[in-house]
């Protein structure tokens, strides 16, 4: 099965060899099912879930793949206000509730026009990012899932028959025709690219019903 949206946010990843699907799932479990599997034959190639992006192997003893996100919050940071000074440590008062502190670059008349909303920039600007996630979800899905499918199309299947072809109906939103011309790919390509691409083709305001693996 592919991995849910609950096992993502845990960081899990998909091993192939040779165009073949050989573990799934949790970094710790795909680390060990890969201890039993003949790498000696190569082409391994093991892609993080969440961004298809290549992850080597072996990774160190006991990583989990969290590192891939990023979740550490940086030391230092400018406040959104403008204030270049590091980010205070948390102390008593009210609770941060996950806000994160990082550098905005901006022109003055931004920051102008900021300053002049209710509740000052940092409240702005988070209105601003719930409006356009809001407004432009669905086209945001579409670009990831397309830029995701490509980066894995491009390792695994760069110098098969009818990778061109295919890429080229990925970003044209052909459904049709990508599926078309992976049909003589491996069985395994086939479905996982088939859950990669799930959100690639769904017309604008409209989800898909996501493929089993």
């Amino acid at each position: 099965m592919h991995p849910t949206t609950s096992s993502l946010v845990a960081a899990s990843c998909t091993a192939f060899l040779q165009g073949r699907r050989v573990a799934s799932g949790a970094y710790p479990a795909v680390a060990q099912t890969l201890a039993a599997v003949d790498l000696t034959v190569g082409g391994l190639l093991v892609f993080d879930d969440a961004r298809c992006t290549l992850v080597d192997f072996p990774w160190p003893a006991g990583w989990d793949g969290t590192a891939t996100f990023g979740s550490g919050a940086p030391s230092t940071a400018a406040r959104v206000d403008g204030d270049s000074t590091p980010a205070a440590p948390p102390g008593v008062g009210r609770p941060k509730l996950g806000v994160v502190a990082r550098e905005v670059t901006l022109l003055p008349r931004h920051w102008e026009w900021l300053a002049q909303q209710r509740g000052g920039a940092s409240a702005a600007l988070r209105l601003l990012v719930e409006e356009a996630r809001r407004a432009h979800g669905q086209r945001d899905a579409q670009r990831l899932a397309k830029e995701c499918c490509y980066r894995f199309m491009s390792a695994v299947a760069s110098d098969w028959p009818g990778f061109e072809e295919a890429s080229r109906a990925l970003f044209a939103q052909d459904g049709g025709a990508f599926a078309a011309r992976i049909a003589h790919w491996t069985a395994d390509v086939q479905t996982h690219l088939a859950w990669l691409t799930r959100d690639a083709f769904a017309p604008a305001g409209q989800g898909a019903a996501t493929p089993a693996r």
